[in-house]
């Protein structure tokens, strides 16, 4: 451990090295609670291209301003935004080239490396790829091992091509604590290759393939630049005689070693608005000790963001993307709008703030300052005549009575609308204004508990990075046949605060911050854990080694103030990828002799819509989509006809996948779906002439198509499918709905895609047939596919849900033109008019998620999602309306709860009283309920929200679409309504009457 510091050593440094200005300050924590809250001295000076320099600048600035001498140092702690900024501006002089190997076996074939990247990102850095024997199932067990000998072949190629960064991912490496896949593979390629960089992918993100692998790959991509950008942080140091640790900040708002740093950049990704959250925090601590809104208000933008009780942000849901990548690595969830000091500020028909600024020109070009153009601090200004900026006299008569009453309100509406969409609770919030820009902000805050504007705000990035905590994430699946989950949860726990520790943290100080644990579907007694500790650094440590590079032979020593050169004369080789921008009225799709062929645009439409249809199931359709994108760039043939059209003797095949959502997002397809329908045949006599996916709804809606492209099956698909939506169990179809005969669903093949097959050549009935197969799932890796036996042309005319891959095509073209026209805002009216209008469904609530409760029965997931009313419109027009709807109240009052079981069930109001001390919840009006299809949509986007999607704070818009008539008889309603999901007590009465979706074949077909 080391012997203990001198307790003369109390100070921390914090620099933030930002785009525009590296702001510096010095703190001492003893003194935090006077009123200058232990700030010694603080400095903002311009950004230099060597950071070295500017740095050196701010801290010989302020030892100077404070007489401070280098020995009274503990710390010092830098937040960058230079390595985001690399991948941001594409800088090839930044950026290595990265080879991917893949630990996957038969899986993830169909989606290679980088697929879904931008051209020009792609081209920049991804040098080759491989996929290898390795990976594992869900469950732990093997999918195969590594091979030494495969491996150590690539590495051949590798040195053959002077690829010298490397990312290893393995199929479920994230839970491999025992197989250690990527460690030895990482060993393997090291030995072979000397000086090279290997990335594990389960060091950089957690579950989720692809955008695991993205983050690796980014990460690889900016090592050898994060390795000289560090040295060029430490140099200053050094000269300066500065006897400590230094740390760069992650974007938790805790801190990395220097070595750590240079290992895992991409950690310091959005660390910037984090740490101005964290230093506003501080300033008011002793004021607040609640979670609170910060408020960052800059030149251009302004950056809202939660800071939770536990003092770090709140992360962002699932995914985040950067430069056009899809990653899922853990981001602090921050909304910006274009609001700032210098936004430009329009009075016509309707007064208008921003998006667009003058940004850093503000002293030349806003009316105070003498330029010509009206700004936000002119109006402020204007409006509140202690505010002294500039010459007041410059911007007199700029905008009368009115028209600053109008300012105030937009300024003001802007701000409250997203601290409202940030919140999680309907419960009023501190608020805290920080930033250049704060001054245009009002003291009062509709939806804010109070206002604060701290002294030292402008610097409170640099504050956050002096006062950054140390912390441990354990994200781990385990089985709880054995033990109960708060034994599993501690043990874990105390492995995140040993974790804690071992990073630098003091164990005294150590807490758990964040805790959450997920049943996985369809997998019995497997949950997901995850944990994150957090504590103080521990400042009597001398063991944090300064970071000491080995410089490789193939490491050219490049100065930083290179790299500005090099990015400005760099010829631009790659070229930005072109955005087809086809107009959503007049694009008609290919139809010809009544066969519909699909096209990427079309692809793209019916996957939303498909997510959508899912009811909240299903599985997100994004992989399936790639796959089949791939498929249609390569030249594939993908044929939709129309049900009407089936000859009486025609043999539908159906196709789909079965499984847990966790396992689609980690082990990507392989052949599983083509070579169930394989082995069927083999066994089956009826050779199939078409093929129908099982349901529209979720990620199966796409495997008709994918099943049937020229390269596989070559058959075309139906556009229609047995479910309408996404449904639980097999036995929730069509077919066994109309009952005509007695089994359907026999007999039938199921393949894991890794060499596993099982037949059901007859059986009871159809739940027998679900019963045997669900067994089989769990021991099969939870993820494979299902090939049911054809049905006649007649059976499937009849039975059919019809025109479903139609419906989708329409939702998601609704959706495209919305978010095209920026009317997100009715974008659920514009669905429901493509799925029949207002007598077909209706918009059943729009609000925001305040609830979310999961638990596990029977391999399905079943919980509660419940919503609070809410105005979730952005309207931009407030000055119209300032004075005319004061008075208007939001439409959606109260709250309603969405019950699921991996699909949503239905939608009732609720109501709460409390009673002798407890909340008592009381069912009120059911607004929608199955088998009518109830479907919550972004109101952010219009996308679709899946069940394993759902999370506190996010405004969305639950739809009602009534049920096809397949499913409104009694036997219908018996299988697919309340009563199958333990409902009884809920009786169905249809929201609306069935319109039958237009065939999209009928109003484009030009027959010849």
């Amino acid at each position: 451990m080391g012997s203990a510091v001198e307790s003369k050593k109390t100070l921390r440094i914090g620099v933030d090295v930002g785009g525009t200005n590296t702001d510096g300050v010095v703190l001492d924590p003893s003194r935090a609670l006077e009123p200058d809250k232990g700030i010694i001295a603080w400095h903002k000076a311009p950004t230099t291209t060597n950071p070295s320099l500017g740095i050196n600048d701010a801290i010989t600035t302020m030892f100077k301003t404070a007489g401070i001498s280098p020995d009274q140092v503990a710390s010092v702690t830098i937040g960058t935004t230079h390595f985001v900024n690399a991948v941001v501006e594409r800088d090839a002089a930044r950026l290595s080239k990265v080879a991917v190997l893949r630990l996957c076996g038969p899986f993830s074939k169909y989606a290679p490396p980088c697929v879904d990247w931008p051209d020009d990102m792609r081209e920049l850095i991804l040098g080759y790829y491989a996929l290898l024997k390795g990976g594992l199932e869900v469950d732990g067990y093997l999918i195969s091992d590594i091979d030494e000998n495969e491996i150590k072949e690539q590495c051949a190629i590798l040195r053959e091509k002077g690829i010298k960064s490397i990312v290893v991912n393995g199929v479920f490496s994230p839970i491999d604590t025992v197989e250690q896949q990527e460690e030895r593979a990482a060993a393997i390629i090291r030995a072979e290759i000397p000086g090279c960089d290997v990335v594990c992918s389960k060091e950089v993100a957690n579950l989720g393939f692809l955008e695991r692998e993205n983050a690796a790959i980014l990460n690889a991509s900016i090592l050898a630049f994060a390795r000289k950008t560090i040295r060029s942080f430490q140099k200053p140091i050094k000269r300066l005689g500065l006897d400590c640790p230094v740390f760069i900040t992650q974007n938790d708002g805790t801190i990395l070693s220097g070595d750590m740093a240079a290992r895992l950049p991409i950690r310091t990704f959005s660390s910037g608005p984090t740490n101005s959250m964290r230093g506003a925090a501080f300033l008011v601590q002793n004021e607040l000790d609640e979670a609170m809104m910060v408020v960052d208000i800059g030149g251009t933008t302004t950056d809202v963001g939660l800071l939770l009780a536990n003092g770090f942000p709140r992360q962002q849901a699932a995914y985040s993307d950067l430069a056009g990548v899809r990653m899922n690595f853990s981001c602090p969830d921050v909304k910006s709008i274009g609001l700032g000091g210098g936004s430009i500020v329009r009075n016509g028909e309707t007064l208008t703030v921003g998006p667009d600024s003058v940004g850093y020109k503000i002293t030349e070009e806003a009316l105070v300052f003498g330029g010509k153009i009206l700004t936000t601090t002119d109006c402020t200004v204007l409006a509140d005549s202690t505010v002294e900026i500039g010459n007041r006299e410059l911007v007199k008569g700029a905008l009368d009575d009115e028209g600053i009453a109008k300012f105030k309100a937009v300024v003001k509406h802007k701000i409250e609308k997203i601290i409202d969409t940030m919140k999680t609770s309907p419960e009023d919030i501190p608020v805290l204004l920080v930033g250049g820009g704060a001054v245009i902000a009002p003291n009062e805050l509709k939806g804010a508990s109070r206002v604060l504007k701290p002294k030292w705000s402008g610097v409170a990035n640099a504050i956050g990075a002096a006062i950054a905590r140390v912390s441990a994430v354990v994200d781990t699946v385990k089985s709880t046949e054995s033990r109960s989950i708060k034994q599993i949860q501690d043990e874990i726990c105390q492995d995140a605060i040993e974790r804690a520790v071992a990073n630098g943290a003091s164990r005294s100080t150590v807490k758990v911050v964040e805790m959450d644990t997920l049943p996985l579907p369809y997998i019995a007694n497997k949950s997901r854990f995850t944990v994150r500790a957090a504590g103080d650094l521990d400042y009597s440590r001398t063991d944090f080694a300064t970071l000491h590079f080995e410089e490789t032979s193939t490491e050219t020593e490049v100065q930083m103030d290179e790299y500005e050169k090099a990015s400005k004369n760099a010829e631009k080789k790659t070229k930005p990828e072109p955005k087809e921008d086809i107009d959503i009225d007049s694009y008609k799709p290919t139809v010809k002799n009544r066969v519909w062929y699909i096209n990427e645009t079309d692809l793209s439409w019916i996957t939303i819509g498909c997510y959508i249809l899912g009811t909240g199931g299903g599985g997100s359709p994004y992989a399936s989509m790639i796959r089949l994108r791939q498929m249609l760039r390569r030249g594939d043939v993908v044929r939709v006809v129309n049900p009407d059209d089936l000859a009486d003797n025609a043999a539908v095949a159906t196709g789909g996948h079965a499984g847990s959502p966790t396992v689609g997002i980690e082990k990507l397809s392989g052949d599983e779906m083509t070579e169930c329908q394989e082995e069927l045949y083999k066994i089956c006599n009826d050779q199939p002439t078409h093929i129908i996916s099982i349901e529209i709804g979720g990620g199966n809606g796409l495997q008709s198509m994918i099943i049937g492209a020229s390269t596989n099956m070559d058959l075309p698909a139906v556009d229609g499918d047995w479910m309408g939506r996404a449904y639980p169990t097999k036995w929730q179809t069509t077919p066994v709905v109309f009952n005509e005969r007695p089994l359907i669903w026999s007999p039938s093949a199921m393949t894991d895609g890794n060499g596993n097959v099982v037949i059901v050549p007859k059986a009871t009935s159809d739940l027998q047939v679900e019963r045997m197969l669900r067994a089989a799932l769990s021991q099969m890796g939870s993820g494979v596919g299902i090939a049911d036996p054809p049905v006649s042309g007649s059976e499937c005319r009849r039975w059919a849900v019809e025109h479903t891959i139609s419906q989708s095509w329409r939702i998601g073209r609704a959706v495209a033109k919305a978010r095209k026209s920026n009317r997100v805002d009715n974008v659920a009216e514009t669905i429901l008019a493509e799925c029949g209008g207002p007598e077909a469904g209706k918009v059943l609530w729009k609000g925001k998620i305040v609830g979310v409760e999961r638990t596990l029965r029977m391999g399905h997931i079943y919980g509660e999602c419940i919503i609070e009313g809410a105005d979730v419109v952005d309207d931009e027009n407030v000055s119209k309306t300032l004075d005319k709807d004061a008075s208007k109240q939001p439409q959606f009052q109260g709250r309603i709860k969405i019950p699921f079981k991996n699909e949503n069930i239905a939608a009732i109001k609720i109501s709460r009283s409390v009673v002798d001390g407890k909340v008592i919840e009381t069912e009120d009006e059911v607004l929608g309920l199955v088998p009518d299809l109830i479907t919550v949509i972004d109101a952010q986007n219009g996308e679709a929200i899946g069940t394993p999607e759902y999370r506190y704070g996010l405004l969305v818009i639950v739809l009602g679409i009534t049920a096809s008539e397949r499913w409104t008889s009694e036997r219908g309603i018996e299988i697919g309504g309340p009563k199958a999901f333990g409902m009884e007590h809920l009786k169905y009465k249809p929201l609306g009457n069935f319109v039958k979706p237009r065939s999209v074949i009928d109003e484009f077909d030009t027959s010849e």
